[in-house]
């Protein structure tokens, strides 16, 4: 057998510097404003026995996030067997807690929600300090997380009840449709469906990282929830709030109420939209005889003898009279019209938003400035990726909202920590990555 040279158990202590995938852990330890959840734990605490540290406890949570565990005994096992992580943790060299130990801890850490809401927007309004720009440009979306249970506790018809924490009393069904249309002309359809919750993020677009957010069940409309977060914003955080300026949402956000909202803040709203036309294919724009749109904010000029269809341009937004401005395509273009001689339309047309406030926005919707800022709504999808990848949000199955809430918060939390840690670093290039070693 090959013999190997017995080492000093102790030689890690010498090796302290040389965290290698810890670094990233020290990082985020290192950026997070929690001193007041700590004393508020630590008060509660009182005097009784400390054998496992309140500020030991919360950096094995953040250890969780971090290093992608879904559940407890994961990062237990991990501790177990890692001396540096409970020497980083706190927890000394020999001393590891249970999993009875770190469930109590987390009932606890769930009363103090406010508190910990409070950490989330201390990074927020240090991020607006350190990134230029940051906050302007916005995206919202949501994403599922499963419950562990298959069902509600409480089954009236059934009789079963299941009380206490152990008891799935919150989570709901969620459905989705997705629909469209084939080349050969035929419609498809597709549905998902969840039992659980939902979280709703509104990020940077350009930055990639969470402004805030918000949990509600699977069921929990995406239109609903999402002004209830930007009022939110709007009313706790406005310092915040005011910074934005423009706000992108897939269609299932398409709201006329939603976008007068923002609209009526200063915010343009860059929002696909929902097919809703069931018979009609154009409408005649009032005011313009022979000019048409369509439910894609599309606007056609026709001449008036031969009927000769053409797309018109947009030329940008009248904010004096609250209208688009769109061009005759054969004087923007060039394109040959065989009646542009005595068309009455080749001057600018000015189209009133109030005909229809979820066609015509601010932002043209065939415009290539509506299309470069839509493409930026894709930045909310990685940040969901990187909850799912790097936090094991994926395959995480949790019981109840406010333990949805607590670590679904804790999660973006750490990811708006290490972007801060990059940022001191002087490795902005670096504050999307939540894998790579500092």
């Amino acid at each position: 057998m090959a013999i190997i040279s017995q080492y000093s158990l102790f030689v890690w202590e010498k090796d302290l510097e040389n965290l290698g995938d810890l670094k990233r852990l020290q990082l985020v330890l290192d950026s997070l404003p929690d001193e007041e959840l700590m004393r508020t734990l630590e008060i509660e605490r009182g005097h009784g026995r400390d054998d496992y540290p309140v500020r030991a406890m919360w950096n094995l949570i953040i250890a969780m996030i971090v290093f992608g565990h879904d559940r407890f005994a994961d990062v237990i096992r991990e501790c177990g067997r890692n001396v540096q992580l409970r020497y980083i943790c706190g927890f000394g060299v020999w001393k590891i807690p249970t999993a009875v130990n770190v469930s109590r801890f987390v009932v606890n850490l769930e009363k103090h929600q406010d508190i910990i809401t409070d950490i989330f927007f201390a990074l927020v309004g240090k991020l607006c300090e350190l990134l230029p720009g940051f906050g302007e440009d916005v995206a919202m979306d949501s994403k599922w997380v499963e419950s562990l249970a298959k069902r509600v506790s409480d089954n009236k018809k059934t009789g079963r009840h299941k009380s206490g924490r152990r008891g799935e009393h919150d989570a709901e069904y969620g459905k989705k449709e997705y629909k469209g249309r084939r080349p050969d002309g035929t419609e498809w359809v597709t549905i998902k469906s969840c039992f659980g919750f939902k979280l709703h993020v509104l990020v940077d677009a350009n930055y990639e990282l969470p402004l805030a957010y918000m949990v509600s069940s699977a069921a929990g409309s995406d239109v609903i929830y999402g002004k209830e977060l930007l009022e939110y914003l709007e009313k706790n955080k406005p310092d915040i709030f005011k910074r934005v300026k423009h706000c992108m949402a897939d269609r299932a956000y398409d709201d006329t109420a939603l976008i007068q909202y923002l609209k009526g803040l200063g915010i343009k709203a860059v929002i696909d939209k929902r097919d809703m036309w069931k018979d009609e294919f154009e409408k005649e724009v009032p005011g313009y005889k022979g000019i048409y749109y369509n439910e894609r904010g599309e606007v056609f000029c026709y001449s008036p003898e031969y009927g000769e269809r053409h797309e018109m341009r947009p030329a940008g937004y009248d904010a004096q009279r609250d209208c688009l401005r769109m061009k005759c395509p054969a004087k923007m273009y060039g394109i040959s019209c065989s009646e542009a001689c005595t068309c009455t339309h080749v001057k600018n047309i000015r189209i009133p938003l109030s005909v229809d406030e979820r066609i015509f926005t601010q932002i043209a919707r065939q415009s290539n400035k509506w299309k470069s800022y839509y493409n930026k709504r894709t930045s909310v999808e990685r940040v969901f990726s990187r909850l799912d990848v790097s936090f094991g949000f994926e395959e995480k199955k949790l019981r109840g909202k406010v333990r949805m809430e607590l670590l679904g918060s804790i999660a973006l939390i750490v990811m708006n920590a290490m972007a801060i840690g990059r940022i001191r670093e002087k490795k902005p290039d670096l504050i999307r990555s939540l894998v790579k070693a500092a």
